[in-house]
């Protein structure tokens, strides 16, 4: 039989009912089967309502009951709200970490092919100090920072060394073993799951670094992590420069590694829109999520793009564990 797909249902102040129930019009039968939602019964009926969309909602108690693939089936959180577009932060907060808590629960059983999450605002893991990627593998006992933030589509990838944190605290967190277990994470994944050795370029983090001055991340950092990794055999150029590669020479890479996070899903969003997944590698399990924030302030006016997660689902589905 083939494994479970988890989508936690989100923030619920967002357009994530919108996303889910466009994208679940347009998967096919066979899909519909597998996929398992994570969220407030009662919440996802409200929001259905507002919208007026008209869908079979199902509760369901675990991943082994067997229901009719037309049935969304969710897996109950259990809270209720009053307003469903407008719900308090602090329940808001408490909904999303007990989903990706059962969320996580449910993946590290032989029964999963991987969690998809719907759009979260960062703000709900604020007393965490982190976002989806750090709460999963801390989850999950990782401790070297080898998990890995992949924003990618068939074409292309990148990878933002650091992730949720301020740019004063980017170079206080870059240091080698840093960027040489993320790319080794990186080098593993492409090898075993896309059965290919990624052309792999990583930039520099100041700006002219191909100048390589005295005392800088690239000449103490960067290229001892790069020299490192080469000796492993990994496939990869760095310090490249950021300013000109996503002119034309990215295209010469599979992955694109850079310093901070809009380093490279800056020009990554510019290029492709929304044809794009974020995927966390390293995990004990796959994790997957849109790549678009929660569009609060287009609830109701039927403009989300259910693309993202169409494409995370199809992901999914055809890599898994």
């Amino acid at each position: 039989m083939k494994k479970k797909i988890l989508i936690v249902t989100g923030d619920p102040n967002s357009i994530n009912s919108e996303i889910i129930y466009k994208s679940w019009k347009k998967i096919d039968a066979s899909l519909k089967k597998r996929i398992y939602f994570i969220g407030s019964l009662d919440l996802i009926r409200k929001q259905f309502s507002k919208l007026r969309y008209k869908e079979k909602i199902l509760e369901v108690k675990n991943l082994d009951e067997k229901i009719n693939e037309k049935y969304l089936k969710i897996i109950n959180v259990g809270l209720k709200f009053k307003n469903p577009f407008k719900v308090p932060f602090k329940s808001a907060s408490k909904y999303i970490l007990q989903s990706l808590s059962l969320a996580h629960n449910l993946a590290i059983s032989n029964k999963v092919q991987g969690i998809i999450n719907c759009a979260i605002d960062k703000k709900l893991l604020i007393k965490n100090k982190i976002g989806v990627t750090e709460l999963l593998a801390k989850k999950c006992n990782i401790n070297d920072n080898s998990e890995v933030m992949l924003i990618r589509n068939e074409k292309f990838s990148v990878c933002p060394l650091t992730t949720h944190i301020d740019i004063k605290d980017v170079p206080k967190k870059i240091n080698k073993s840093l960027i040489i277990n993320k790319v080794k994470t990186i080098n593993t994944w492409y090898k075993k799951k896309l059965k290919k050795k990624p052309h792999i370029g990583i930039l520099g983090l100041n700006p002219h670094n191909a100048e390589l001055r005295k005392k800088s991340e690239e000449l103490s950092i960067i290229k001892p992590a790069v020299k490192r990794l080469k000796k492993y055999k990994i496939n990869i150029k760095g310090p490249l420069v950021s300013d000109t590669i996503f002119v034309s020479e990215f295209k010469k890479y599979d992955v694109i590694v850079g310093m901070y996070h809009d380093q490279v899903l800056s020009p990554f969003k510019s290029i492709y829109k929304f044809d794009a997944i974020n995927a966390t590698l390293g995990l004990k399990y796959l994790r997957v999520s849109p790549d678009h924030g929660t569009g609060f302030n287009i609830i109701g006016k039927n403009k989300g793009d259910s693309l993202s997660l169409i494409r995370s689902i199809k992901f999914v589905n055809k890599l898994g564990k």
